[in-house]
């Protein structure tokens, strides 16, 4: 997760980090990217059910009915142990979270152990009773997915109308006083949105919003010729920092930021470079605060059926199964060779992430890409856009 923001916009120095100790369990979530314990992020896909079919779903989502494999008391049980452990958040996924019924109650119940709760969601079942429940029970957070205009986000949600009952959902969030943003897939089918997207970031008086890049797994693996090229990543990525700048001179400051694409801080950096010398001293400094992926590390993973992945888009490796094994032991078992070299991957990457010069502040991109596109887990990460010459050491 690369703040651009934070970064180019200068939101954050190193300092406001430093003074929390970058402990996680201290950080404000803002800050939490900058921590030095990295206790991981868990992402919990508490259900395959979903009631839309989106084309680039890492899930795999099913029908919305029908029952899911983690109970609510075993559920509490994982929650208990992460929370015991020292995961700062449990971010609940799916398929869609909120088509199971005991999603508050979870919710509640972590964060009435310490950690922050939030949801990632398509926004569709979001009334107004139901954002009035998650605010009282003190979700931190509610990240919408859209995918661009109604046009092109209803084809992508695969269900008429998705995009109105989205939109509804984000205005009755607001209503409670609850924290909202827009999630985003770049690709080749909607990369000519990502400005209604600022439009509505604007237009919605929505704080936040996160610009994934591709990642190929589930139904995402089908769209693999629809990743950007390398000159198209680099052009939106331009044109992401050139909207959240605009944004900020008008003195509506944005928390805008990019997820899975590591090679976003040196870009971020070397544009820095050329625009405010002195800036980019404070911008690598608060890259080496964030290290890069975290896969394996700083963020994992639970499966609907209870299995253990290094994040949420790399599910064909699985570490173990938390209905048989607490996730705190099953994530710092060292006899795991894969997630064991996970928790130092820049030891292990090959090709030109072995070389690059800035492997510190990136940590060698995406495994799950390299894997997708090579066979090689520890590949290069084939949507690495920098040119060769940038990485030379």
């Amino acid at each position: 997760m690369i703040g651009i923001s934070k970064l180019y916009c200068g939101a954050v120095e190193a300092s406001d980090a430093l003074r929390y100790g970058r402990d996680s369990k201290e950080l404000p979530s803002h800050l939490l990217q900058f921590s030095k314990d990295k206790k991981p992020v868990v992402v919990w896909n508490m259900t395959r059910r979903c009631n839309l079919k989106c084309v680039h779903c890492y899930a795999q989502a099913v029908d919305p009915d029908g029952q899911d494999e983690i109970s609510t008391e075993q559920a509490k049980t994982i929650i208990k142990d992460l929370a015991e452990f020292g995961a700062p958040v449990m971010l609940f996924s799916g398929g869609e979270p909120l088509v199971r019924k005991d999603l508050p109650e979870l919710a509640k119940f972590a964060t009435a152990q310490g950690m922050r709760a939030v949801i990632s969601t398509n926004g569709t079942l979001i009334t107004k009773e139901k954002a009035r429940e998650l605010k009282e029970i003190g979700l931190s957070y509610v990240g919408i997915s859209m995918d661009g205009g109604e046009e092109i986000h209803d084809k992508f949600r695969g269900v008429p109308g998705s995009y109105k009952k989205a939109i509804q959902g984000i205005e009755n969030c607001k209503a409670e006083g609850l924290k909202v943003g827009l999630r985003f897939t770049l690709n080749k089918r909607n990369q000519g949105e990502v400005p209604k997207l600022f439009e509505l970031l604007e237009d919605l008086e929505v704080p936040r919003i996160c610009f994934y890049h591709l990642v190929y797994s589930g139904r995402g693996s089908e769209l693999i010729k629809e990743d950007l090229s390398h000159q198209e990543t680099r052009d939106v990525l331009d044109l992401i920092m050139d909207r959240t700048k605009a944004l900020f001179d008008k003195g509506k400051e944005k928390e805008v930021l990019t997820v899975d694409n590591h090679a976003d801080g040196p870009y971020v950096y070397l544009r820095m470079l050329r625009e405010d010398p002195e800036r980019a001293k404070e911008v690598m400094k608060l890259l080496s605060f964030n290290e890069g992926n975290n896969s394996g590390r700083g963020i994992g993973c639970i499966s609907w059926d209870g299995q253990v992945h290094a994040d949420q888009f790399w599910r064909n490796h699985t570490f173990g199964n938390v209905l048989e094994r607490p996730f705190s032991e099953i994530w710092m078992d060292e006899k795991i060779e894969l997630l064991h070299k996970l928790k130092d991957k820049k030891s292990h990457v090959g090709g030109r992430c072995a070389t690059c010069k800035y492997l510190e502040i990136c940590g060698g991109n995406f495994r799950a890409r390299a894997e997708a596109f090579y066979g090689d887990e520890w590949a290069q990460d084939p949507a690495c856009y920098l040119t060769d010459e940038e990485i030379k050491r």
